[in-house]
């Protein structure tokens, strides 16, 4: 009777966790081999939990991104219990996401305040960060050597340089490299290589941290002229409806001298089998002339739908990926850039993954989109500015019509105010 009870309590005990045990889905869109490295990071959650998750994978454009999430909220679905967010979408998303500012007590304060700051939406922390990111520019440092030139830190420099090693490849039977490849789609990404170009140049932030529209100026216009001088000069006319992993698949087959891409391409580009392994390094984006770097501020970060049917496990599992520990696994399998300061002095990242100690002054300094100011606008203003640069650098119109269009439009956006 004894053991018969003993193997009741087993099977009762036994049912009562498999009752507790949850399914739950996460949707990602992310770049690189970050599906991959999220369904690691899953399995080891699964393997404490119990709880299982699944991956809803969606295109890498955050544009295409954001529009599906907007359905999915809108519809009240509760299909997605987590969703992946872009630094930018809080102020849009926030409302149909669960306040998280209790259950992350305990751990917020490990992350960098600023971005913190950037996930709270009037009171509400409504996303917590599990990686962030600034912009590097990559280059192929065997050919800089091997023509005995100087890694640019302005972008005349840069097309310079670019123009003179393309050149001297070709001739030398390197038919099918360029000088610089970048994203050049109209999306958002777009917006973040557009914004670094204006203000590295003086040409302002597009809509100002007081509301002000600034895009109409000499200097904007000036700077997507450079631009536009680049395509089918050193950069492949192709260019035009690059997204990242386009321009990645460019630059680490061998075939572009320079490179503007994310921190995640470093790992990539020297991973084992990669032809550029061990040929090329990181440093700031160029200055314009007489100006300064500009690096535009990304990230990402986990939210939970106010539709899941399961919030509290929900909430755990963004906990566990946004971790100490899970972001250092993600940070030595990718080189994503962590949003905890502590990783920064991690003797591990440092020999694996040296970017990301360098990159850290970068990212302090990187410098937001105008989310804040536009804040539930902000999708359409900046689909109305990548409009208009993919216009005018793909030679529809001049930049300077394309720029007072523009400030029209986004006055009309604006209407009474953000």
């Amino acid at each position: 009777m004894k053991l018969a009870s003993a193997f009741l309590a087993a099977g009762i005990l036994l049912g009562a966790v498999q009752a507790r045990a949850v399914e739950l889905s996460i949707v990602s869109g992310d770049t690189g081999n970050g599906i991959k490295v999220l369904r690691e990071i899953l399995d080891r959650y699964e393997k404490k939990s119990g709880n299982k998750v699944d991956i809803v994978v969606i295109p890498p454009s955050t544009t295409d991104q954001f529009g599906q999430y907007r359905l999915w909220l809108a519809a009240g679905s509760s299909d997605i219990d987590v969703y992946q967010t872009d630094v930018i979408w809080a102020p849009q998303l926030a409302s149909q996401l669960v306040d998280l500012t209790e259950a992350t007590r305990d751990v917020v304060g490990e992350h960098f305040p600023s971005i913190i700051q950037s996930q709270t939406v009037n009171g509400r922390l409504v996303a917590l960060p599990i990686f962030t990111d600034a912009p590097a520019l990559y280059y192929r440092k065997d050919l800089l050597d091997k023509y005995g030139a100087k890694v640019p830190t302005t972008w005349k420099e840069l097309a310079d340089t670019a123009k003179l090693v393309m050149n001297k490849e070709r001739a030398a039977g390197n038919k099918d490299i360029w000088g610089f490849v970048f994203q050049g789609n109209a999306y958002e990404g777009l917006t973040c290589n557009a914004l670094e170009w204006l203000m590295s140049n003086g040409g302002g932030r597009i809509i100002e941290p007081d509301g002000e529209i600034s895009i109409d100026n000499p200097k904007a216009a000036a700077a997507l002229d450079m631009v536009k001088g680049w395509i089918g000069t050193i950069a492949p006319p192709g260019v035009l409806a690059y997204q990242e992993e386009e321009t990645r698949g460019v630059w680490q087959t061998g075939n572009a001298v320079f490179m503007r891409n994310w921190p995640y391409a470093y790992a990539l580009g020297n991973s084992e089998n990669s032809p550029i392994k061990g040929k090329f390094d990181v440093a700031p984006l160029p200055a314009g002339e007489g100006g300064r770097p500009v690096a535009t501020l990304g990230g990402w970060n986990l939210a939970v739908s106010r539709y899941s049917k399961h919030p509290d496990e929900a909430i755990e599992l963004v906990k566990f990926i946004a971790s100490r520990e899970m972001q250092k696994y993600r940070t030595l399998r990718t080189s994503n850039l962590p949003t905890i300061p502590a990783l920064y002095d991690d003797p591990d990242i440092a020999r694996q993954q040296p970017i990301v100690p360098r990159w850290k002054k970068i990212f302090l300094n990187a410098q937001p989109r105008p989310s804040a100011t536009a804040r539930i606008k902000y999708n359409e203003a900046s689909s109305q500015f990548w409009t208009a640069v993919h216009d005018t650098i793909s030679g529809q119109g001049a930049a300077a019509d394309n720029l007072a269009d523009l400030d029209a439009r986004l006055t009309r956006l604006k209407g009474k105010g953000w």
